[in-house]
Order: structure tokens, then sequence, then C-alpha cells
């Protein structure tokens, strides 16, 4: 019988709940603590289809007598034990991909949970990787497999059972891939080692503490590496690896030049790189790009940008602070992911080249704000639900509403309030050093409390303002002979104190607005230029009727 044809980008079909990642926690899933995953996977490039051996270990915080892990229906399990007791397959069911296996006898608290889950099929393929997650079947320019997997927005439970929501994170994992003869599969972590099998196939085994559960990551291709070491201003020492496909050494050396001055740039801004005792690592893809936890994937085709840095790279390394060393809990928060993470391109602009590239960097951005929903909403949701705007999310504003929030805090407390309060969101702590911090989990609450802390005051209304509403402050300005009025209208008319510089003539000045207004005499001739560096994201009614006839030019309107 001839082997039946490769899955169309889409197929096979998802359930409602395998495309969910994130949301309420199941009570079951609630009570465990994920100690350990060992992945193994085999990848068939020619059938478009894998198989996976995974062992899974728990401690059980409360008594247990079932076990609920998420896993796609399309990879249907073939066997399973629990603490090495074969199950029947009547101990299992997984009609919609939430794999209930009923446990041989009931567990207590504190008890240890060895579940392993042998398993395979044909995974999802996506449509549009990496807005659209799962498997990516590719051939590089000399035909040969190249192959990905991308998961941020339906979760892990696309490849492997795992339990999908941010903190279901294990503890530590190993990943083995095996591969076909002349193909590489660099992943998550540590290379522990490479085994060599029958057939010339190849066995890949990696090791990594604390991975982002979307963020484990097969990568399979022909790969050459280029290699080197980075000398932390830590004083530590970090490895560094870009896979790349065969025939762009130069292009690929020119990436990896990169990596040093980024690195140092995020060590002195924000602190020590998270993982310097695995890697940093970068895997050419046949997507743009994904925050893979130190296998970040890159598809950005070596573009050439006016700023001179790669901004796609210098974006999903950001990741490993915001989004891998700090993750959020709930994926309603996900703007402290994307929003920090765009914030950074600007920011490394200024510092390679100074105000004028950050001022320009974030005038891009400025023009992408839509204002149709609040960033957050206060309750628990998937991560769909926020990163897709047809679904009601806030969609693209994660990213540079996100980032002009920043940078309007950053101006209004300062740089030492505003670093101090993103370090202890990262690590925890102020004073991070290599190896007395570990990836933690945070929130939007938090970080507006660190922000009171640093500085010592109340900015509730600021990220009332900012965050739990759509619409902007807008600045309501009147002059008359020598006065000028300045008055804040925000929506839900909140207090909104945002002081506010004005140039006269050359001049800049500050003022308070203490209750959200405030006044200036000036002289009846001056010239007149109101908030002149763009510190404060407000209402503009330039970049509102621009993108009004952007849409309508999209649309064919004259």
């Amino acid at each position: 019988m001839a082997a039946p044809p490769p899955p169309k980008k889409g197929e096979p079909a998802l359930t409602v709940q395998t495309q969910r990642s994130g949301g309420p926690i199941d009570a079951d899933q609630a009570r465990l603590a994920f100690d350990h995953a060992d992945l193994a996977f085999e990848i068939f490039p020619e059938k478009e289809a894998i198989s996976g051996d995974a062992t899974l270990s728990f401690t059980a915080k409360e008594p247990l007598d079932r076990l609920v892990i998420d896993l796609d229906r399309n990879l249907p399990p073939t066997a399973i034990t629990i603490n090495g007791v074969p199950l029947a397959k009547a101990a299992w069911t997984n009609p919609e991909g939430k794999l209930r296996i009923a446990l041989p006898k009931a567990v207590a608290a504190g008890d240890k949970i060895t579940a392993r889950i042998r398993y395979g099929g044909t995974p999802h393929v996506a449509v549009r990787a990496p807005w659209d997650d799962g498997m990516v079947w590719a051939r590089t320019p000399a035909g040969r497999p190249w192959i990905a997997t991308t998961a941020q927005g339906f979760g892990c439970d696309l490849f492997w059972p795992c339990l999908d929501f941010p903190t279901g994170e294990p503890a530590r994992a190993d990943i083995r891939i095996t591969v076909p003869r002349g193909l590489s599969a660099p992943s998550n972590g540590v290379l522990v080692g490479v085994d060599r099998i029958s057939g010339g196939r190849s066995t890949w085994h990696w090791r990594v503490k604390h991975p982002n559960t979307y963020g484990i990551a097969l990568n399979i291709g022909p790969y050459e590496v280029v290699q080197g070491s980075y000398k932390s201003r830590f004083g530590n020492i970090i490895p560094m690896f870009y896979w790349y496909l065969p025939g762009e050494k130069a292009k690929a050396e020119a990436l990896f030049a990169e990596f040093s001055p980024t690195l140092d740039f995020f060590e002195t801004l924000i602190g020590p790189y998270p993982f310097d005792d695995e890697k940093l690592g970068v895997v050419e893809t046949p997507h743009l790009g994904m925050e893979h936890q130190t296998i970040n994937a890159y598809g950005n085709g070596y573009a050439k940008a006016p700023e001179g840095f790669d901004w796609l790279f210098q974006h999903e390394f950001s990741h490993e602070w915001f989004g891998n060393q700090l993750t959020v809990a709930n994926w309603d928060d996900f703007w402290l992911h994307e929003g920090f993470g765009q914030y950074m391109q600007p920011l490394y602009g200024r510092w390679r080249e100074g105000e004028a590239r950050y001022a320009a960097m974030l005038d891009t951005q400025r023009s992408k704000i839509e204002n149709k929903v609040p960033l957050i909403s206060g309750t628990e949701r998937i991560a769909d639900d926020v990163y897709q705007a047809e679904r009601g999310g806030p969609g693209g504003d994660i990213y540079y509403k996100g980032a002009w929030i920043l940078h309007t805090l950053r101006w209004l407390i300062g740089d030492t309030a505003f670093f101090e309060a993103t370090r202890r969101l990262v690590y925890g702590r102020n004073d991070p050093r290599p190896g007395n911090f570990a990836p933690r989990f945070g929130s939007s609450a938090e970080f507006e409390t660190l922000v009171d802390q640093a500085t010592g005051q109340d900015y509730r209304w600021f990220f009332d303002a900012y965050l739990r509403r759509a619409g902007l402050p807008e600045l309501i300005v009147t002059r008359t002979g020598t006065v000028l009025s300045l008055r804040w209208k925000v929506p839900g008319d909140g207090v909104f104190p945002m002081p506010v510089e004005v140039q006269v003539g050359d001049e800049i000045r500050r003022v308070a607005m203490a209750g959200g207004s405030g006044v200036l005499d000036v002289p009846a001739e001056a010239h007149v230029v109101i908030d002149p560096w763009s510190r404060i994201l407000k209402r503009s009614q330039a970049v509102e009727q621009f993108q009004a006839d952007q849409a309508r030019r999209q649309q064919g309107v004259k």
C-alpha cells in the first residue's frame, strides 16, 4: 500500500481544546508539580510524521486518582505506564485533546508519579508560522529536509504531552531527537551528546532547566554551525552558537558578530544573561522567528535595516529575559513579554547611536498602535484571546503600545527607578548576578507594585490609563494671550497627573499637571511646542487620520 500523502497546511484539524493554551487551570493539573520531562522524538521527514516517547515525573501536591495531560488527539498514545505499571487501553481517554489517565491506585500528597506515554502520528501543520502554530515541513534550496516547530499560541501539546499553561513548565527536561542521516537537531539547553544509530540516523540529546513549555523546540536540517564564547562583564563565560544552512557562511558570520555586542547591551541595561550555564543559541528556520529558550528561531533572511542591526535576532533574543527568565503566569499579561521585547529595539538603537535613532525607531512604532481594547482584562485568558485581534484581544498593541507605555514610564519615573523595577520583575531582585536567581513568573500587578516601591509613589493612575483603558489620554491645549492652559482628558474621566514638557522658544519647561491640569505664562509672540521630545503616549489626531487613510487605500477607496 502506498504511503498516505503528507498533510496540507492547517491539517490534521485541531480540536478547540488543543487550540487553547493557558486560561483557567484544570483542577487535577493544578495538583501537580512537574519535576522532569524526558522527551524522545523521532522525525520522519518523508512521511511528515513523528513518534514520541515521553516520561513525565510529577509530585502530587494533593491526593489524586487520575492524571490529566494535554496532548493533541492527532498523536494518539499507543502505550502508557504509571510508575512502571502498564495500563490497559481502557484506562485512558483523549476525545478532545485532554488525555485523562486513571491511576492504578490513588496517590497521596507528596507522592511521586512517573508516567511514560508512547505516542505518535501526523502533527498539525502550521498555516502561516510562526503566527499559526504547528509543524513546518520545508526544504532547503538544495532540496534537503528543513523542519521546525512553533507553538506559542496553541501550546506544547501539539508535539508532546504536557501541562499547557505558562506555569506548567517542568523543572528540568531531557530532549532526545532522532533524525535521518546527514541532518542535525539543535534544541534547548546543553548538548549532552550525539549517538549514531542504525541506518545512519543520529539521536541528539539536550538537557535544559526550567524550560518555557511553548519554548521547547524541534529544529532539523543539514546545518552548519559557527560558534564562539563571550566573556561577560559579570566574569562568566557564555558559549554562543548559530546553526545555519549550507552556503551562507559569510552572512551567518556577520549575524554571529552581533551576538556579543547585543549581549553586552542587555547585561549592562537589564542584567545577567539568564542561561549562561547552557548557551546562547540561534538556529535558522523556515519561518520568521520565535523565542525558543536558548535556541531562538531566526528566519529574517539576513535583511538589512537602517539602524544597522538585525531587529528580528535582537527581538527574539530579548525574550530570553522577557518571556523565558520572566514568564507571565497568565497570558492576560502577555504585553510584559512583547512590550518589553519591542522596547528593547529602540533602546538598543539609542545605546548604539544616540537619541535620534531611538526617536526614529519609536516613531515607526507609534502609527501601529490601534487602541481598540485594553491591554489587560483582569481575567485568566488563553494566548490567542490576547494575541489575535479578531478574537477580541489587543493583538499588535501588546508590542507597540506596550513599548510606548514603557517609553513614557521611563521618562516619568527616571532611569534609576525604571530599571530597578524592571530588574526586580525579571530576576526577583535588584542585584542579580550569575547563580543568585532562577526563572520566575510575574504579572502586570507585580510590575505596578514594583514601580510604586522603586519610586515611593502611587502610580495606579498611570497603569489604569494605559493598561485598563482602550483609548489614550488626550491633551487639551488652549492659548489665550500669554496664558497657555493644558488639561488631560482620559477615558472614564479619571485623574491623570502626567507632567508635560513645553518648549517656549529655545527653552523647555516642565508643567507639573497636578490634578490633571496646568497653566504656563508664555510671551504672546513665542513659538510653543507641546511635548517636543514625544515623551508621552497620548492621543494623536494625525496618527488616527493616517491610519484611516491607510485603511481606505488598502480597500481601494480614494
